[in-house]
């Protein structure tokens, strides 16, 4: 089974256990993030909160931990790879190597997200 990132029709409906077989396709999508999520991930320290977030967004983007910060909205996306994976993806075993720090969106998807109830789930063995 294979799903198109970009054509949600392709999706599948999520069920539990969908995930232990699956390549990590939703670990391709651009993941958006607040504050409290790069503290639990390790990339912002506590005392750095009282410090304008556009000051905080220079340097995760200086070391490429994320690529973009909307100030409107206070919302950091986190970096990819030029493959388009997440960079806290694992490439060899396609895990998340941040599992038990990830994001909130990552918590919450597929409950939350482009198709809601449904995941871009691609088996590991189709993978070329």
């Amino acid at each position: 089974m294979y799903a198109d990132i970009e054509r949600l029709e392709t999706w599948t409906r999520y069920k539990q256990g969908l995930c232990k077989d699956c390549m990590g396709s939703c670990c391709t999508m651009p993941v958006e993030v607040k504050l409290p999520d790069l503290v639990r991930m390790g990339l912002v320290d506590e005392f750095e909160l009282e410090e304008p977030a556009k000051n905080i967004a220079k340097r995760l983007q200086k070391a490429r931990q994320i690529e973009h910060f909307n100030h409107k909205y206070g919302v950091f996306t986190l970096a990819r790879r030029a493959n388009g994976d997440c960079a806290w993806l694992d490439p060899v075993s396609r895990l998340c190597t941040v599992y038990d720090r990830r994001p909130e969106t990552c918590r919450k998807h597929p409950q939350i997200g482009p198709r809601p109830g449904y995941c871009a789930y691609t088996r590991k063995s189709l993978v070329r």
